[in-house]
């Protein structure tokens, strides 16, 4: 993602207090979301981002819809996006979401490119899914991950003050890391239902095909696939790593927390040893200990 997105100009009047943000669906997170770390005063927009990117994941991948009535739903839920940041009042149907959204939106100058990313990156898993496409290298799986992931880390730079490009690159670094691990995590969810992140580059530099991969069947040649792949995360990761000391108080401990549980997840990839194509490692309370420890020696 580029530096120079704009946000939405700010109302000259002040912005109305923050309607109350409806729970999303509740879906299991590795990653701590608004918790007691972060910074009181930003739990709101914070809140209302992720309930707009919860929201469109759920049109993206939950219930029964066809494709092409997903990719309608993201459509219209784009266009509503569009008509509260252009000021109009939310529609009915998503005013959970969006009643919210704007308030975040009005009071902080939300960049609203970057929102309005997030949904491209969903309708791309549609049209790839139901196609039964794949990726062909990793520069364009990362260009997905600059559209599903960096977007997140960039909108909460913007509400810390935080803008240089340094800080950019590795919050991008670490976004696009955890969209990564996640891809690795849940290889035994994602290739059954036809999603197929490792890329074709990767499979056939080390002879895995995808019909070996289907079977879920763990070999010599798909366990260095994996570990290769799980190893890049890990750069990626740790290549945005300094910015942990860059965010002020709670919000670099936030980081750290959330920078550390990535990595007690590859931990868990690796110490699978392919295995991870029909287990998904989780985090434990005895990891969430070890992450706090890790974090404190940061």
């Amino acid at each position: 993602m580029s530096s120079d997105n704009q946000g939405v100009n700010r109302p000259a009047q002040p912005p109305s207090p923050a309607p109350t943000l409806a729970a999303p669906v509740t879906h299991y997170e590795n990653f701590p979301v608004a918790s007691l770390l972060c910074p009181p005063q930003l739990r709101q927009p914070i809140a209302a981002i992720y309930g707009f990117a919860r929201t469109a994941d759920d049109i993206a991948d939950e219930g029964e819809a066809t494709p092409a009535e997903r990719l309608a739903e993201l459509d219209a839920y784009r266009e509503e996006l569009l008509a509260v940041a252009a000021g109009r009042a939310p529609g009915a149907r998503w005013a959970a979401v969006f009643g919210p959204l704007q308030h975040a939106i009005r009071a902080h100058g939300l960049p609203v490119p970057l929102l309005a990313d997030l949904l491209s990156a969903f309708s791309q898993d549609i049209h790839k899914t139901a196609a039964g496409e794949t990726y062909a290298d990793r520069a364009e799986l990362l260009d997905y991950c600059r559209r599903s992931a960096n977007p997140v880390g960039r909108l909460l730079l913007h509400l810390y003050g935080v803008h240089d490009d340094q800080a950019l690159a590795q919050s991008d670094a670490i976004c696009s890391a955890l969209q990564l691990i996640n891809f690795w995590q849940d290889l035994s969810v994602d290739i059954p239902r036809g999603r197929h992140y490792l890329t074709d580059a990767d499979c056939a530099r080390h002879g895995v095909s995808r019909a070996e991969l289907a079977a879920l069947a763990s070999t010599p040649a798909n366990r260095q696939l994996i570990a290769e792949n799980a190893r890049w995360a890990r750069e990626c990761m740790l290549q945005g790593l300094p910015l942990v000391h860059r965010l002020p108080g709670r919000a670099g401990w936030e980081l750290r927390l959330v920078v550390q549980g990535g990595l007690r997840i590859l931990d868990k990839v690796d110490a699978l040893q392919g295995q991870s194509l029909h287990t998904r490692p989780k985090l434990g309370k005895s990891d969430w200990l070890r992450m706090l420890g890790r974090c404190l020696r940061m």
